[in-house]
């Protein structure tokens, strides 16, 4: 069996989280104020994108994140194969199972 990368390490690490605030915590520890701010500014034009009420400028004005941010959140949203985009923003819109 081959080893795992870093990245699939990583991964491991998030899934082995079990509440809100053990991810919260973990995020805190792993990443700098700056990163967390950058993931959750790419997040918030994702689900902007995904309400279709906006041009990519509004966003970039609602957001602060440049327009070429807004641009490449908007393919990834759209064209790329990984759909974690996608996945995510459909998931939160179903409410959990009991």
């Amino acid at each position: 069996m081959p080893a795992s990368s870093d990245d699939d390490i990583l991964v491991r690490a998030i899934l082995s989280l079990q509440t809100e605030a053990e991810v919260k915590a973990f995020l805190d520890d792993l990443c700098t104020p700056s990163e967390l701010r950058a993931f959750a500014e790419r997040f918030k034009v994702a689900r902007l994108l995904d309400e279709g009420q906006s041009s990519y400028r509004e966003i970039s004005e609602k957001t602060g994140a440049s327009t070429t941010t807004v641009t490449r959140v908007a393919r990834f949203l759209r064209d790329m194969p990984h759909q974690g985009y996608r996945r995510v923003l459909d998931r939160l819109k179903t409410p959990p199972s009991p």
